[in-house]
């Protein structure tokens, strides 16, 4: 008696059991219609299953499709990219919820495939299920050799900027910024903007760039007391080349200020606005660092900074920055996106036609990144080759640093550093390992 009792217990538990996992499957199903009903994505894609667990679901998958006006469509032999790995759904079928011209695009995917090389075709099958490229990047790393900068480990950002009176330069932004001045090379000095994004200003005597290059870049210091640096920095009689004017309803408040020797500044101010529903979470984490004295404007300096680049394709520069350096977008002004690429240091990519700048072919300043593992994002660079190399690896002055040099689609330098153990970086030292 108490063996059948114990059997029926069994029988009923795993009944129950089974009814749990249906009702989880059918929970995710419908989860996976409704985002393809509001156009999150083109097509979402159940779990694999056997097909005799999918005949038990169908009747159900078709109510649920037809409740939020898709269709579902079975597909016994998913088609095979690098976004997952190539057994994933082997003997087994997945149920792909789909609009009509979502499921076209699949199966023109599917047809054409040997058309495209792998990496194309991820990122095409990525794209109809709605994945972001930062999502798509880390599949394929997962799965392949593909890897970008982030999976080396950003650091922090530097901009380096070229000077005919380095001393001048210094004194405009330690002493009348306010900024600190982290390492000293004589020839060139490193000064924080905010927790890890940086400026060093180098001697263009001995610098990459040259005074006669033209100065197609701006940095953008964020700050919540545009008021107080505006009055500040008019009371100190620097050039302002455009006013302070807040309006209301912006996404960004902000003016320009010119330095001494025409780099442009500008003071900004992000807002709770849908443009930057992203960003605002991410700046909000960080305090501004207080300035070397307590007479810079309020005593208050900049929680983050945006380098801003001026390109003729638009287009192709946000290509090369989310699927080769691999940095997510943050901010979509439509002529200009801000990708975050360390915590508090951002990279602006702007429409020549509607920025500061225009496109110029050559730049008189480096954008940098100072990288955890340099010898393994050097090596990768090396192998699959996703940006041009400038310079090689090399070692810097008084083995400092050591660096290499790429460029970007707009001809924009881009300097990747690691810093070694020395006496002038003990300071950097410190903010970095404080970072980490």
């Amino acid at each position: 008696m108490k063996s059948k009792l114990q059997y029926l217990l069994l029988l009923i538990f795993c009944f129950a059991c089974g009814n749990e996992d249906t009702s989880i499957q059918l929970g995710k199903i419908e989860a996976f219609a409704e985002m393809v009903s509001a156009d999150l994505k083109h097509l979402a894609l159940s779990e694999p299953m056997p097909s005799k667990d999918v005949d038990k679901l169908w009747s159900e998958a078709q109510l649920i499709a037809e409740k939020y006006g898709v269709q579902v469509y079975r597909e016994v032999e998913l088609i095979k990219t690098s976004l997952f790995p190539s057994d994933i759904s082997y003997g087994k079928e997945v149920l792909i919820f789909h609009k009509e011209n979502g499921l076209r695009s699949y199966l023109d995917l599917k047809e054409n495939f040997k058309n495209y090389d792998e990496e194309d075709a991820a990122r095409r099958f990525g794209r109809l299920l709605g994945y972001p490229v930062h999502y798509i990047n880390s599949l394929l790393a997962k799965n392949t050799a593909f890897r970008t900068l982030p999976d080396f480990g950003i650091q922090a950002t530097n901009i380096f900027l070229y000077y005919e009176d380095l001393p001048a330069a210094q004194k405009f932004y330690q002493e009348l910024l306010g900024m600190e001045v982290v390492s000293d090379y004589e020839f060139a000095k490193t000064l924080r903007v905010s927790e890890d994004s940086f400026i060093t200003l180098v001697d263009a005597a001995v610098g990459r760039h040259k005074l006669d290059e033209p100065k197609t870049v701006a940095i953008a210091l964020l700050t919540d007391q545009l008021p107080e640096w505006y009055a500040y920095l008019q009371e100190s009689q620097v050039p302002i080349k455009y006013e302070y004017k807040p309006k209301e309803n912006n996404a960004h408040d902000g003016f320009v200020a010119v330095d001494p020797e025409g780099y442009l500044l500008e003071f900004e101010t992000f807002k709770q606005h849908p443009e930057n529903e992203k960003l605002m979470p991410q700046i909000q984490k960080f305090s501004a660092l207080p300035t070397v004295s307590d007479d810079v404007a309020a005593g208050l300096g900049f929680y983050g900074a945006v380098t801003w680049l001026y390109y003729e394709d638009l287009q192709e520069a946000e290509l090369f920055y989310e699927e080769k350096i691999g940095l997510p977008l943050i901010v979509d002004q439509g002529w200009a996106k801000v990708y975050q690429a360390s915590q508090t240091g951002y990279i602006g990519l702007v429409d020549e036609r509607r920025g500061m700048h225009n496109f110029t072919e050559k730049k008189g300043a480096s954008v940098a990144f100072i990288v955890e593992d340099l010898e393994g994002w050097y090596n990768y660079v090396q192998q699959h080759s996703p940006l041009p190399l400038e310079r090689e690896m090399y070692v810097g002055n008084e083995e400092r640093y050591k660096a290499f040099v790429g460029l970007d689609p707009g001809k924009y330098f881009l300097e990747f550093n690691s810093y070694l153990e020395h006496s002038d970086n003990k300071r950097l030292f410190e903010i970095l390992e404080s970072n980490k």
